[in-house]
C-alpha cells in the first residue's frame, strides 16, 4: 500500500492482547516477526514509533493479582511492576535488528499543556533522528482517571499529532472497519477506504465492531483515534495485527481500512497555530527577521525588538513589525521574561544569558506566517 510506503515518520499502536499470550508472558515469537516487519521500514529511510500496551497486563501477572477487573491502585502497581517487563521484551525482539527502543511514559497533560508537548515532542524527535524506537505508553503508575487518554488508541492519535506523523497504523484483532460484526453477519462487507468520518460510519464501528478491539479499545474508539489524527493531517491505518508481518501483509495487498487525511501534517499544524490558539502576548521585529519569516525562515532573538504580555514556553504569540502589521502566529520557546532578556541577541549568546538554549525563539515549523494584505 502506497501510504506506507510514501510515509516519512509512521506510528504504530500495538494493543496488549497482541502483546501478550495466553500465559502473561510477551508473545516473543509474534514481536520478533513485528520487529523485522519494522526493521524493514527502517532500512529504506522511514522513522518508527511505537505506541505499546502491556505494562499492566504483564504486571498483573507478576504480581499474582486476582483475574477481576482492578482498582485504580492495583492497576498503577501492576503497570509499575510490569513496565521493565515490557521494555525488556521490545528491547529482546529490536536488537538482532540492531534497533534500540527507548521509553516514554506519557501523560494526557503531556499533549494537551503546550510547554508540555514541545518538551515531549524535542524528546521524540532527537531519539527518531537518532534512529532509535521509541516505546510511548501511557503513564498509569501515575496518571488518575480524570487526566487519563483512557485507552491508547487515542494515546497513539495524539503522538501522531505531536511529531507530524504521516501515517497512523492500528493493529486490531480484526483487519478493518466492516458493514456489520463479520463474525455475527455473513454479508457484512469489508471497507477498504474512507475520506471523511460521518456519524453514519462512526455509528456502524460502535456496532459492527464493537466487540473487535482490545484492552480498553474497541473499533469506535480506533476511529475517534482516527479522528484526531485526520485533523493533523496524518492518514490512519485499521488492519490486523495478529499475523506475521502485519505492515508488510497490508503491503502486499492484504485487507486494511485506510482513513485518507485531508492535509499534510505540516499544513495542518499549521493552520492550528494560525485559526485556532488564542494568542498570549506578541513578539515586535525588525524589517529584517519580517523578511526572513516571510521566507520562510524561523525567528531569532537578534530580529526581536520588543516583548508584549505575559506568555510561558510554548503558548501561541502574535508577530508584529514594528509599523504594528501582524504578519506571523508562533509558538514561543521561551516565556516573556526570558524572551525579554535574549531580546536583540545572537544566538551564540542566548545560553550565556539564560544559562541555556532551545534554539530560535519560534521555529519554523512552529511558524505560521500570514499572507501579506491585498493591495488597494
Amino acid at each position: 500500500m502506497s501510504v506506507l510506503a510514501n510515509a516519512r515518520r509512521i506510528v504504530i499502536k500495538v494493543g496488549s492482547a497482541l502483546l501478550v499470550g495466553a500465559d502473561g508472558t510477551p508473545d516473543r515469537a509474534w514481536l520478533g516477526a513485528l520487529a523485522a516487519d519494522l526493521a524493514r521500514l527502517r532500512a529504506r529511510g522511514q522513522q518508527v514509533l511505537i505506541v505499546s500496551s502491556g505494562a499492566v497486563a504483564l504486571g498483573r501477572r507478576r504480581l499474582s493479582l486476582p483475574k477481576r477487573a482492578l482498582t485504580l491502585p492495583e492497576k498503577q502497581a501492576a503497570a509499575a511492576a510490569g513496565q521493565s517487563a515490557l521494555m525488556r521484551a521490545w528491547e529482546e525482539a529490536l536488537e538482532p535488528h540492531a534497533l534500540s527502543a527507548a521509553q516514554i511514559l506519557l501523560t494526557r497533560d503531556d499533549t494537551e499543556v503546550r510547554r508540555r508537548w514541545l518538551n515531549a515532542r524535542a524528546t521524540v524527535e532527537t531519539l527518531l533522528d537518532l534512529g532509535v524506537a521509541p516505546v510511548v505508553n501511557e503513564n498509569d503508575t501515575v496518571v488518575t482517571e480524570e487526566i487519563r487518554y483512557g485507552d491508547n488508541d487515542r494515546l497513539a492519535a495524539r503522538v501522531a499529532q505531536m511529531i507530524g506523523a504521516d501515517v497512523l497504523v492500528l493493529l486490531s484483532d480484526i483487519d478493518g472497519l466492516y458493514t456489520a460484526d463479520p463474525r455475527r453477519d455473513p454479508a457484512a462487507s469489508h471497507i477498504p477506504h474512507l475520506t471523511e468520518l460521518t456519524p453514519q460510519i462512526e455509528a456502524m464501528a460502535g456496532g459492527a465492531n464493537a466487540g473487535a478491539g482490545v484492552g480498553t479499545g474497541g473499533m469506535a474508539t480506533k476511529l475517534a483515534a482516527a479522528r484526531i489524527a485526520q485533523s493533523a493531517g496524518c492518514a490512519t491505518l485499521i488492519t490486523l495485527g495478529k499475523r506475521p508481518a502485519p505492515l508488510g501483509a497490508v503491503e502486499a495487498g492484504e485487507k486494511a481500512t485506510l482513513i485518507e487525511s485531508a492535509a499534510t501534517p505540516g499544513a495542518a499544524y499549521k493552520a492550528w497555530i494560525a485559526g485556532t490558539l488564542a494568542p498570549a502576548g506578541a513578539l515586535i521585529v525588525d524589517d529584517g527577521a519580517a523578511a526572513a519569516l516571510r521566507q520562510g525562515k524561523s525567528l531569532l532573538a537578534a530580529g526581536v525588538r520588543a516583548v508584549e504580555g505575559r506568555f510561558g514556553k510554548g503558548d501561541a504569540v502574535v508577530v508584529r513589525t514594528q509599523e504594528g502589521l501582524e504578519i506571523a502566529r508562533g509558538l514561543s520557546r521561551y516565556d516573556a521574561a526570558e524572551a525579554e532578556r535574549i531580546c536583540g541577541r545572537r544566538s551564540d549568546a542566548i545560553e550565556g544569558v539564560l544559562g541555556y538554549t532551545s534554539g530560535p525563539v519560534i521555529h519554523a515549523d512552529d511558524l505560521a506566517v500570514l499572507a501579506p494584505p491585498a493591495r488597494a
